[in-house]
């Protein structure tokens, strides 16, 4: 962990700066979120099924529309993000929606201490990994997290689509987890690519066999492991809506030829 410090920093940093662009953002799209109460795709909220009662821990929660749209359908919620920008705007909308939640600035790896509560669900998705160097410690963390016959729910980017640069179709990046991490400088970001952002982030890559294996090697029992040829966000170069209006977008001439998105869902034993 203190090898990572100055990478974590400056990721921390960045997403403090984009929280404001991102909360005026279309992609993100506030004013809506603020009358439907519902940020989720319908992959995570079928899959999970019904929150009516349960606890539920969202990991890397962003500023915190997900967390609050799992509360509004019942769930007793908590955010985890590493930015106080985020959570506190997070805290915000909890109040200004009237929808209870509670927000705890930290990086996920660092939670011992900090959340001393069991969950019956742990929830992330949607590039979060990637930010992590060491997926052991997350999946302990995940683990110790849960109450027993509580499970563990995540839908993130396929890693072979991660190792893509989509601007040109090339193979640039590592599949497998190189340790140290890729370092990129980027102007804008995913929400908003005019804004007037320049960041060198940090991140590292993961293979699925290094993630399933950290969750199985915490004591964790798969329940499924699923690959989609699709993804719901219109966040990556030369992508295209599947159909008109389905909301799931490919990269453009790979269709459903690769894999865009997986989702695993994984128990703790009673």
């Amino acid at each position: 962990m203190e090898e990572s410090k100055k990478y974590f920093e400056a990721n921390q940093q960045m997403w403090d700066d984009k929280t404001p662009v991102h909360a005026q953002s279309a992609f993100y799209d506030v004013a809506t979120f603020k009358q439907t109460h519902n940020s989720l795709n319908s992959i995570e909220q079928e899959e999970i099924g019904d929150v009516q009662g349960k606890s539920l821990l969202h990991l890397q929660c962003h500023f915190g529309m997900d967390t609050l749209s799992w509360a509004k359908k019942g769930a007793r919620a908590t955010g985890v993000d590493f930015s106080q920008e985020a959570v506190d705007l997070a805290s915000s909308l909890s109040q200004e929606l009237n929808i209870p939640a509670q927000f705890i600035c930290s990086n996920v790896l660092e939670l011992e201490g900090k959340i001393e509560e069991q969950f019956d669900i742990v929830f992330t998705s949607y590039g979060v990994i990637c930010w992590l160097p060491n997926l052991d410690l997350w999946a302990q963390t995940i683990q110790q997290r849960l109450k027993p016959g509580g499970f563990f729910y995540m839908a993130e980017t396929h890693p072979l689509i991660m190792s893509y640069d989509l601007d040109n179709y090339q193979l640039n990046y590592s599949y497998f987890n190189q340790h140290t991490p890729d370092e990129e400088t980027i102007e804008g970001t995913y929400a908003d690519l005019d804004a007037p952002l320049k960041h060198t982030e940090y991140t590292w890559g993961h293979s699925l066999s290094e993630v399933m294996n950290a969750l199985i090697n915490s004591g964790l029992r798969i329940d499924f492991l699923n690959e989609l040829p699709y993804y719901p966000y219109n966040c990556f170069p030369n992508m295209e809506e599947t159909s008109a209006g389905s909301g799931l977008w490919q990269v453009k001439n790979w269709g459903n030829k690769m894999p865009h998105l997986f989702t695993v869902k994984a128990s703790r034993p009673e």
